[in-house]
């Protein structure tokens, strides 16, 4: 009895060892599937900023980690900043900057240091834009800059060393008016933009019809003072009246710049060569007369346009792009939710993140990269009033 109940023992023990070794194994096939899993997921996911107003739940500021392959957002931080209507990261994913969008004194820019694995952000300072409603924000790393859409004018900043900003060196105020008495009753600035070669800087006024050119200086910072713009030549191109000039963006290849106009809801064409533009087509985006188009991108490979559209029918309208000659050809329509503001592609092309901000919600939709059409992916981000969506480089 003894030698048998020793045997069953002896069976049991190796049993029990084989299991152990077999569940060790396992447990390491199982860890190392998972690094590998983590790695491959962290290769396709890029750091998410999003801009709010908040009037209403919203804190200011939020941080995600997006997920360019399969469109998934993980949501990592928040800062409380008011109305940080538009926002730009720095080129090395150090630092934030963001307005504050208000129609008085509040007016301001504000600088924010940001770290990028974490996704959290430590508020640096605030300086006051000397013109009201900042509605657009960028930066070239030595200076940043504002378009204060009330105060029709642009702020210059010039950027610390600890990545804070200086009051502002330069404020330059635009006066005039358009044909629309409503809308275009005096200067309103609403996107500034530095060329593809970096010489220049274009400032959209939408109320009075005209793209503002200056000429920049690469080597104005804190240190030497130096005056970052000087008024270009021309000093600004006309379009048509009560167009309504809102955001510009350019062609991968530099060598195309394309603007949508708010009022006539129409994308303006242009050839882009050492600081001039050449106006080749119009096209409409918006066909109802809504007179709330908004955003404009291109997609990373160049080849399709988009434009966001509000107010009536919004959404999406999708043109592709002659490669010969920068032409613009309308191939279909997204309806999105209300009011998309603003939106982005993912630079792998594959998805365009809408916000909606009357529908409280990020819309992922995915592109076909041969036609250029979206899908909805249904994989929406609820989020207060988002009006602005920014990669972190």
């Amino acid at each position: 009895m003894k030698k048998r109940f020793l045997s069953k023992a002896f069976i049991f023990k190796s049993f029990a060892a084989i299991c152990l070794f077999g569940i060790s194994i396992s447990s390491c096939t199982s860890k190392k599937k998972t690094h590998m899993e983590t790695t491959d997921t962290t290769e396709n996911e890029l750091t998410m900023l999003v801009g709010t107003y908040t009037s209403g739940t919203s804190k200011g500021i939020y941080s995600f980690r997006f997920n360019e392959k399969d469109g998934t957002a993980v949501p990592l931080s928040e800062v409380e900043i008011e109305n940080p209507s538009y926002l730009v990261p720095s080129t090395d994913g150090k630092f934030v900057y963001a307005v504050s969008e208000f129609n008085d004194e509040r007016a301001a820019a504000n600088a924010l240091a940001f770290d990028k694995e974490k996704g959290t952000f430590q508020l640096l300072n605030s300086q006051k834009t000397g013109g009201e409603d900042p509605c657009y924000i960028i930066t070239n790393g030595k200076n940043v800059v504002t378009a204060n859409y009330s105060g029709g004018s642009i702020s210059v900043f010039p950027i610390a060393k600890d990545g804070s900003l200086l009051p502002a060196s330069d404020i330059l105020k635009f006066e005039g008016s358009g044909v629309d008495k409503e809308r275009q009753e005096k200067s309103h600035l609403h996107c500034i933009r530095i060329t593809p070669d970096g010489k220049y800087l274009f400032a959209d006024n939408l109320g009075t019809d005209q793209i503002h050119k200056y000429v920049i200086n690469p080597n104005a910072d804190i240190a030497n003072q130096e005056s970052f713009l000087k008024e270009g030549q021309p000093a600004a191109y006309k379009v048509k009246a009560g167009s309504g000039p809102r955001h510009l963006t350019f062609a991968p290849n530099g060598n195309y710049a394309y603007l949508i106009n708010e009022l006539s809801g129409t994308v303006i064409a242009f050839e882009y060569k050492d600081g001039n533009l050449k106006e080749i087509q119009t096209i409409a985006a918006d066909t109802v007369g809504a007179k709330g188009s908004a955003d404009i991108h291109i997609s990373p490979d160049g080849k399709f346009l988009y434009a966001s559209n509000r107010l009536k029918a919004d959404g999406i309208a999708i043109f592709r792009i002659h490669p010969d000659n920068g032409m613009l050809t309308k191939t279909g329509y997204q309806l999105t939710g209300i009011h998309p503001r603003n939106f982005i592609i993912t630079p792998n092309g594959k998805y365009l993140l809408v916000a909606c901000r009357d529908s409280n919600v990020i819309q992922v939709y995915e592109r076909d990269a041969d036609t250029g059409l979206l899908t909805d992916v249904h994989r929406d981000i609820k989020i207060d009033k988002p009006v602005c969506i920014r990669f972190v480089p």
